[in-house]
């Protein structure tokens, strides 16, 4: 291991656990949610980092997952009442400025794409849906349900560049989706994974993907495309997407989270065993894309009191992470290598 993560604040103030931080696109602000139904604005006044503005007025149960749009005036909110909340601070404020309704239970997670133009949703219901944004009139429209998983769907993310979402399940795979003859659908399934798989990051390039799961694993996928000189068969026109390396040993419990820093390369995780590692891909293998090693960097055992939920990379200040937990707390932490 050859790097170290400092803790730098904690930031006290949800009453219950705390299920996902999100950073905004230019990492000014944290977003927190949890079990107190509130999502949380954190932001710096000097050197401290307070509590700005508490969101209390969306939903009736608990806030599971935050997002912020690409332009970083809209934050939406997955709850467990089964509805998604818009936040809108073109005015200064923040106005729940459309509440969208449909899945039948609990909502996991909600993403939005490069442009903003679409937002996912996913449930519990073991269905995605996707959303046409007019952002002008606060306009959300349903495109498509997706019922492709056949257990509680976890986590989503849109493909950096493309406008192709990837989910994960209970059911143990994870889905690609695309738009097709005006309507979407499932053109890839990834099988590796031996439980539900928790979570799923792309990296900066889009042509990767890590996945953490229940299985205590992580596994890194690449995208091949139609004609890639390795001769991965494709099919329709489509990519393939195969599973090239699998770190395990590492967590002792669940995997709950994971994310991909665009900035450094890094890769956080964070578990049920209360831990937070820190993993750095070995940049002297001669066939990094088909053979990829990522040496752990960092394992911090003790980070919070109980649960490690999420964990989510600063966007524009290489190395500064934050995490939430069961024990109700958001911590800030910088990494740093020792070899810089």
């Amino acid at each position: 291991m050859d790097g170290k993560l400092q803790p730098i604040s904690t930031l006290s103030g949800h009453q219950d656990r705390v299920w996902c931080v999100s950073w905004n696109p230019t990492g000014t602000l944290l977003a927190s949610c949890g079990g107190d139904k509130t999502v949380r604005i954190w932001g710096k006044e000097g050197d401290d980092w307070v509590c700005k503005k508490i969101l209390q007025d969306g939903h009736t149960r608990t806030v599971r997952r935050v997002a912020w749009s690409p332009c970083g005036q809209l934050l939406a909110s997955a709850g467990f009442d089964a509805q998604t909340c818009i936040w809108d601070r073109r005015s200064g404020e923040f106005e729940c400025t459309a509440t969208l309704e449909g899945h039948e239970n609990e909502v996991k997670s909600v993403a939005w794409s490069q442009s903003g133009s679409l937002l996912a949703s996913c449930s519990r219901d073991k269905s995605v849906w996707i959303w046409e944004v007019d952002q002008e009139d606060d306009d959300y429209q349903c495109a498509s349900v997706l019922s492709i998983h056949s257990q509680d769907v976890k986590n989503i993310a849109w493909q950096p560049g493309r406008e192709i979402l990837a989910s994960c399940s209970y059911d143990n795979t994870i889905r690609f989706f695309h738009e097709e003859d005006d309507d979407w659908s499932s053109f890839a399934t990834l099988e590796g994974h031996e439980s539900t798989v928790w979570a799923i990051s792309f990296d900066k390039t889009g042509s990767r993907l890590a996945s953490s799961s229940d299985d205590k694993t992580v596994k890194i996928w690449q995208e091949y495309q139609p004609g890639n000189p390795e001769g991965v068969v494709t099919t329709d026109n489509m990519p393939e997407w195969k599973c090239v390396c699998t770190l395990s040993g590492h967590h002792s419990r669940t995997v709950f989270d994971i994310n991909w820093c665009h900035q450094t390369g890094l890769i956080a995780t964070c578990s049920a065993d209360d831990s937070i590692l820190i993993f750095k891909e070995d940049e002297s293998i001669q066939d990094r894309r088909n053979q990829p090693t990522f040496d752990l960097a960092v394992k911090t055992s003790r980070a919070h009191t109980e649960d490690v939920n999420g964990v989510c990379w600063n966007p524009k200040q290489p190395g500064l992470l934050a995490s939430c937990s069961d024990d109700g707390s958001v911590k800030l932490w910088q990494y740093t290598s020792e070899l810089s």
